[in-house]
């Protein structure tokens, strides 16, 4: 569903604790960094009880088409267009011998269409035959295909297979950043360091929260530090607006 800004904070139910300045982290251990990343993560459970992948999918092919749309683009677009392009491409074999012109005109509205196009034709051909057309659920395969990177794989294995991976997204990196969690700006090494941080059955639920954090409140350019749940044990906390009324409305919620 589509995101609208919010007049006011309606989705956590966590009463906010504002620090009066930011919190400084600079001496900190190891084993103090996991005690607080992991208080962190847990308000961020109860803040975002309904966190989830927002791509829509049935099958992890649908979800894996679904990720390499995504690229440049917003779920809520990828959301538009796959209705039309599963029905009319239900198996790779399907997307293997697709008529290029006719899979562009569907793909056109996520932007980068014709590099989608021929990621999409390429990878039904390479999944019917190296993998009798069924998309396999290992690490090691999956980043093999084209259009796969590590993080789509991620996505695929967490959500489709029930593998814990760790996807670094372009929300989940500024924040890990912010949180003062790694100052890892490669996204392999990024997911290494986070990794080590938590237990690994939480590691698919911890992107997906982190992901609704970064898209309600935590945004790029001016975040809603006034109404975060978690600013206490933030060293950004003041980055956005710590005021509380105004920072409200910089929160976004489902319509």
């Amino acid at each position: 569903m589509p995101i609208q800004p919010a007049a006011a904070l309606t989705t956590s139910a966590v009463p906010l604790k504002l620090p009066r300045k930011a919190p400084v982290f600079a001496g900190e251990t190891h084993s103090q960094l996991v005690r607080r990343a992991r208080k962190m993560h847990k308000v961020l459970t109860e803040t975002y009880p309904d966190a989830h992948c927002e791509l829509d999918f049935t099958t992890p092919l649908e979800l894996l088409v679904a990720t390499i749309l995504s690229a440049q683009t917003t779920d809520v677009m990828v959301n538009k267009v796959t209705p039309t392009l599963f029905a009319k491409y239900p198996d790779a074999k399907a997307y293997a011998e697709a008529d290029r012109e006719e899979l562009e005109v569907i793909l056109k509205p996520t932007g980068f269409f014709r590099a989608k196009t021929n990621s999409l034709m390429k990878l039904g051909q390479a999944l019917v035959d190296d993998y009798d057309g069924v998309v396999p659920d290992k690490l090691e395969e999956l980043v093999k295909l084209p259009g796969t990177g590590r993080k789509t794989a991620n996505v695929v294995l967490g959500n489709a297979f029930g593998v814990p991976g760790i996807t670094v997204d372009t929300h989940f990196g500024r924040l890990i950043r912010r949180f003062g969690w790694t100052e890892e700006t490669d996204p392999v090494k990024a997911e290494h360091v986070i990794g080590d941080l938590f237990p690994k059955k939480d590691w698919t639920m911890l992107s997906h929260r982190l992901i609704f954090h970064g898209r309600r409140r935590c945004h790029a350019k001016k975040p809603a530090c006034g109404a975060c749940p978690i600013a206490q044990w933030c060293p950004s906390f003041g980055t956005g607006p710590t005021d509380p009324d105004l920072a409200a409305k910089l929160v976004k919620v489902p319509a």
